[in-house]
């Protein structure tokens, strides 16, 4: 049970990056607004970017709970989905259908408590504050841990201050991040960009 759940974390982690880039955030047409196979989420999600840039990444949004129709959106979603999941993974993993449901109340309790803690996230979870506050929006798409952003090259890094211990984004034995480090530098570097605060943000 204990490797499906590992498997399905692995999993979950891969549709974090999938669902942020092509569903909340939209993928980008010459002269069109950005498509999105449920522009609800995206409009929802472009929203959430608008406020955390005016306020320094919180989002009182998560104080309201439900009777905000982001926050309500976002729990929505993420029932649809860990619901779906875990019974479609049931039947061959009850390990992964058990990651597919913690992974979402995970993902709720970790994104709640980082927009309303600033400081927490930036100690916890740097990746996803400079998904917000960075020159590049799009990019960072992973939430709770970065691993899809390493693999995929999609992990931009505005400063020291925000890079994790290592790519995996666990606190380990310095020994095991500085080997973890090595790797993730030589085949799946990090990239860098000025981190910036303007108001604005792409739509």
């Amino acid at each position: 049970m204990w490797k499906g759940f590992l498997v399905g974390l692995v999993v979950a982690n891969g549709f974090e990056w999938i669902a942020h880039k092509y569903i909340l955030h939209g993928t980008h047409r010459t002269g069109k607004p950005r498509y999105s196979p449920v522009p609800e989420s995206m409009k929802s999600h472009w929203e959430h970017h608008r406020e955390v840039r005016k306020t320094a990444f919180h989002d009182h949004g998560y104080v309201e709970g439900i009777s905000n129709w982001r926050t309500k959106n976002e729990i929505v979603s993420l029932a649809v989905v860990a619901t779906s999941t875990s019974l479609m993974f049931y039947p061959v993993s009850k390990g992964m259908a058990l990651a597919a449901v913690y992974s979402a109340c995970n993902y709720y309790y970790i994104h709640r408590r980082a927009h309303l803690e600033p400081d927490w996230a930036m100690k916890k979870i740097p990746w996803h504050y400079d998904h917000h506050m960075n020159a590049n929006q799009d990019a960072n798409w992973c939430v709770t841990k970065p691993w899809f952003d390493y693999l995929l090259g999609t992990r931009v890094i505005s400063s020291k201050d925000l890079q994790e211990q290592n790519p995996l984004g666990i606190a380990l034995p310095q020994s095991i991040s500085k080997v973890l480090n090595f790797v993730a530098e030589t085949y799946f570097p990090a990239k860098w960009v000025e981190k910036v605060l303007p108001l604005s943000v792409e739509k």
